[in-house]
């Protein structure tokens, strides 16, 4: 404890003395991307087709595309113009609705809020009922269950239909501020929160020699269908945390169709993972997040020596090195194999890295992606890096199961708006405000969580509109008169399998598919 808040110290030593202007300055930087993205208040579309929000009026709903000599707005969803990016054009006001902090106080730093959100402890008014899995090669994951402090019974009934959210943390462990606060905005809307802990990571027993690779989403794969076997009457909803949403791309883009989540949304993500890791971040972020995982991997320091070299481990002074001492050594559980013969140590690492990103790049398989992703990224995020570098603006363009909403500012993960500081108090503590009928305060609710939330809504009412459309129609086929329409409906009557009784058929959820890239 005593080394996390030195660490904090000199952070927020590093920032008072940071260049004012990089981080608290003008607009110039970030209104010149969003005009470069096209943010506009009337246009019409482009040769590209990219579309982009930019409501103003309660009555929007417009789809304004690349477009230029307008004035800049604050937040852009940037997607392929499709049925779906109109429904949620119309339906999701919170996209528009966003104030950031401007001005020179603590919330408008993109580097003090980041740090806030991930270090600042939170008195959340929910606990976690742990489950541990035992995975297929004896190894263990947990999924912790968010649940109200009061509630007397402790574990939910497996009949229940609420809506299941799988919270997925950053990759380093750290349940954070942010992560918290969304379990219990979560909990006011009626999901039921989950919270995804990967081997070693929040106190689960690490009970094999493999560590989880950065992109490996095996282990993920098995806690979804124990999801799916523990809540099989509720939708699956999924949310990635910082560099977690490289797992939760992966596991789409392997499942592809078969991932049983109905949307999903990364909040602040690295796309480019390898690229993050080659380029590192700003030193006292580094020192950071090395620190913090070399006091989690030391509790196995003695069990890992069996594999790694674990003095090249705790002697890496980057996140890299961490990476490449875990997993791309030679004999480690999933390394590369071992080089030929004469190959140099430099040509064999190299090789090792490249072949270790090859298989845990996020986006290697994100063309089999199939349900509704959007990405929440900010401008000014510090541990990203610059946008146009970073950003896969083209999958967001050419894609239509990929939305990006982004905003100029909210550093990363923090997002804060005006409304959060309206209160007196430390860091701008608001009093809390009480959900009806769900017994959870929700204390200054996120900007970014209503907006996940509200996508959330938007895009199961999309799908169950068109499922019923559907349903219309095939209806009118069958009564389109004649002997034809009657045979139809006695034959349907007599051959179609019975489902089981459930609130929603997977399998009918994927019909759908391809229906709202038209």
């Amino acid at each position: 404890m005593l080394e996390w808040l030195v660490a904090l110290f000199i952070v927020i030593l590093v920032v008072l003395i940071w260049p004012g202007s990089k981080y608290f300055g003008t607009e110039s930087q970030s209104d010149a991307l969003l005009r470069g993205l096209g943010i506009a208040q009337q246009a019409t579309k482009d040769k590209t087709g990219r579309c982009v929000s930019d409501r103003e009026e309660s009555d929007g709903a417009q789809t304004a595309c690349a477009g230029t000599g307008e004035k800049a707005r604050t937040v852009a969803l940037i997607c392929k113009p499709s049925a779906l990016a109109n429904y949620l054009l119309k339906h999701c006001r919170t996209f528009s609705n966003y104030s950031p902090c401007v001005g020179w106080t603590w919330r408008a730093s993109a580097f003090l809020q980041s740090v806030y959100e991930a270090c600042w402890p939170y008195d959340s008014p929910v606990q976690f009922v742990r489950d541990n899995l035992q995975l297929s090669d004896d190894g263990l994951v947990a999924l912790d269950w968010a649940v109200p402090s009061y509630q007397k019974r402790r574990r939910t009934s497996s009949h229940s239909t609420s809506p299941v959210l799988l919270i997925i943390p950053n990759s380093f462990g750290k349940i954070t501020r942010n992560v918290l606060k969304l379990c219990e905005t979560a909990l006011s809307q009626g999901y039921l929160p989950a919270v995804f802990n990967r081997r070693s990571h929040n106190g689960t027993p690490l009970t094999t020699l493999k560590l989880q690779q950065f992109g490996d989403p095996a282990d993920l794969r098995e806690a979804v269908r124990y999801i799916r076997y523990r809540q099989p009457a509720g939708r699956l909803y999924a949310v990635s945390e910082s560099t977690g949403s490289g797992l939760l791309l992966s596991y789409l883009g392997e499942c592809g169709s078969s991932s049983y989540v109905t949307a999903a949304v990364c909040l602040s993500p690295v796309f480019r993972c390898q690229s993050w890791f080659e380029n590192g971040l700003c030193w006292p972020l580094q020192w950071a997040l090395v620190v913090y995982q070399k006091i989690c991997l030391s509790r196995y320091k003695t069990v890992l020596g069996e594999t790694i070299q674990t003095d090249t481990l705790f002697s890496s002074c980057s996140l890299r090195g961490l990476e490449e001492s875990l997993f791309c050594q030679t004999g480690h559980v999933g390394s590369a194999p071992a080089a030929p013969a004469g190959t140099s140590s430099s040509s064999i690492t190299s090789g090792a890295w490249d072949s270790y990103w090859e298989r845990n790049e996020p986006l290697r398989d994100v063309d089999e992606v199939a349900i509704p992703v959007l990405s929440m990224c900010a401008q000014d995020d510090p541990v990203r890096g610059d946008t146009q570098s970073t950003v896969p603006l083209e999958l967001f363009e050419t894609n239509p199961h990929f939305f990006l909403l982004l905003t100029d500012r909210g550093g990363h993960c923090g997002f804060s708006t005006q409304s959060d500081g309206s209160a007196p108090g430390a860091f701008g503590a608001v009093s809390p405000a009480v959900v009806p009928n769900s017994g959870v305060g929700s204390r200054g609710t996120n900007w970014s969580h209503k907006a996940l939330l509200e996508f959330f809504r938007a895009t199961t009412d999309f799908f169950a509109a068109e499922e019923r459309a559907k349903q219309l129609a095939a209806r009118r086929r069958g009564l389109g008169g004649g002997a034809g329409g009657r045979v139809f409906r006695h034959r349907s009557v007599s051959t179609c399998k019975r489902m089981p009784a459930c609130s929603h058929n997977i399998h009918a959820i994927y019909n759908w598919q391809r229906s709202y890239t038209r």
